[in-house]
């Protein structure tokens, strides 16, 4: 019976350990996170290092805070992911939904990306986008200029 590369990589392994002492248990007593209060304002702050402007506001505000956005930015088209809440759209925006998906060429011509995030870390300002829920194809918050991020806190 002839032998693969991996069975004699894994074979070199299994020997190798052989005389190898029983690992011991990984302590995990850690804290799960550094800063306990004032993540919010701890986030805005890591953010701002970014030059990403915060705009804090209640879940029943958000369209009124993104129409005021686009105005000021000076927007004229937005695209949005095709799950995105309708609650967080303006009345008077018809965005681009990206179902079928916009295609690169198409991405060019928006002006604004409105989406949500699956999480952001205070300590380091980062966002984090995993493609769930309101958050779209990577492509779509990469091409348009502005980006307006949904993070519920």
């Amino acid at each position: 019976m002839s032998t693969t590369a991996r069975d004699e990589i894994l074979a070199r392994i299994r020997t190798a350990l052989a005389d190898a002492p029983e690992t011991a248990p990984v302590d995990r007593d850690y804290l799960p996170a550094h800063v306990q209060t004032g993540l919010t304002d701890l986030l805005a702050e890591n953010l701002a290092d970014y030059r990403a402007t915060v705009h804090r506001a209640a879940e029943t505000e958000i369209a009124q805070v993104v129409a005021r956005l686009i105005a000021e930015h000076g927007d004229a088209t937005l695209a949005v992911p095709e799950d995105l809440p309708e609650a967080w759209i303006p009345r008077e925006i018809q965005p681009r939904r990206d179902d079928p998906p916009l295609q690169p060429a198409e991405l060019e011509t928006i002006d604004a990306v409105l989406t949500g995030a699956a999480l952001a870390i205070a300590e380091t300002g980062t966002i984090v986008l995993d493609t769930g829920t309101a958050q779209g194809r990577r492509i779509l918050t990469l091409i348009p200029d502005h980006h307006i991020c949904v993070i519920h806190c």
